[in-house]
């Protein structure tokens, strides 16, 4: 699953220098090798109870998927640019991923964004998206 969402981000026309995954972002300390930066990341799975009376197990399994957005606007890293660009990455990414299918998924929503930390002209954003796909164990 965030293979396939990781690929979505590096459609031609990506706003991206670096798409990578939570390996790389947890080598991150300030900032990424390039920038802008997204890293898809596996955030929370949970399951609902079985679904079935008798003979097996069947579950369904929302997921939730975060993008980290970092960049950095060292023209004005406290003025409205800085919020225009962020406007733009995070709107091109909701448009790659919401409605994007996985096979054997869900449609991907959109759930939230919210600001992780902005430190010298560096900002964090974090976009969170989610789908369901069911699980059958062996009977």
């Amino acid at each position: 699953m965030i293979a396939e969402v990781r690929q979505q981000l590096l459609v031609n026309g990506t706003p991206f220098a670096l798409v990578e995954g939570a390996v790389a972002l947890a080598q991150v300390k300030d900032r990424p090798t390039a920038m802008p930066a997204a890293f898809v990341i596996p955030l929370r799975d949970a399951s609902s109870a079985n679904q079935r009376a008798t003979g097996g197990v069947l579950q369904a399994t929302a997921a939730d998927i975060g993008v980290v957005i970092i960049f950095e606007n060292l023209g004005a890293p406290l003025g409205d640019p800085s919020v225009d660009e962020l406007e733009a990455l995070k709107n091109w990414v909701r448009a790659q991923l919401v409605g994007f299918e996985i096979e054997g998924c869900d449609p991907i929503e959109h759930i939230e964004g919210e600001l992780v930390k902005a430190r010298s002209g560096v900002v964090w954003w974090q976009e969170t998206f989610g789908t369901s796909t069911l699980q059958e164990g062996k009977q």
